[in-house]
């Protein structure tokens, strides 16, 4: 099967050295906008879902918007199900642009993030008022 990188919803396959379309089917958790809400003056983002490459870029630009709007940004990684070096990377930047403070990151989170050594550099608490108190 052959993917068109730049429309991820469209690909083909060879069924007998014919090339036809696909459509693919993407999970509603996979690259969809988080949620975000103000708190104490933070801006909360409340990610789900999973995170990868290609899923990426929504949560991105809200961690981005908020970093130039907010002083404190909060992301809730609770409800994150999968992720992988992009989320990572996505974390690291968002904590050197400014205030960034992860809560209650999933099992899986909690795991990367142990296994990259980012936990003894991201501030991380269990809930958004212990972020937004701190």
């Amino acid at each position: 099967m052959f993917c068109n990188e730049t429309a991820l919803s469209t690909c083909t396959s060879s069924v007998g050295g014919i090339l036809t379309p696909q459509r693919i089917t993407v999970d509603a958790s996979y690259g969809s906008a988080p949620r975000q809400y103000e708190y104490r003056g933070a801006w909360v983002i409340a990610a789900s879902g999973e995170y990868d490459l290609a899923s990426i870029a929504p949560l991105r630009e809200a961690l981005q918007a908020a970093a130039r709007k907010y002083p404190m940004v909060v992301l809730d990684a609770s409800a994150v199900t999968f992720a992988d070096s992009a989320f990572l990377n996505l974390l690291i930047l968002a904590h050197q642009t400014g205030p960034l403070c992860i809560v209650a990151p999933s099992r899986q989170v909690r795991r990367l993030f142990q296994v990259s050594g980012v936990d003894s550099v991201l501030k991380i608490r269990q809930t958004v008022t212990d972020a937004t108190a701190s």
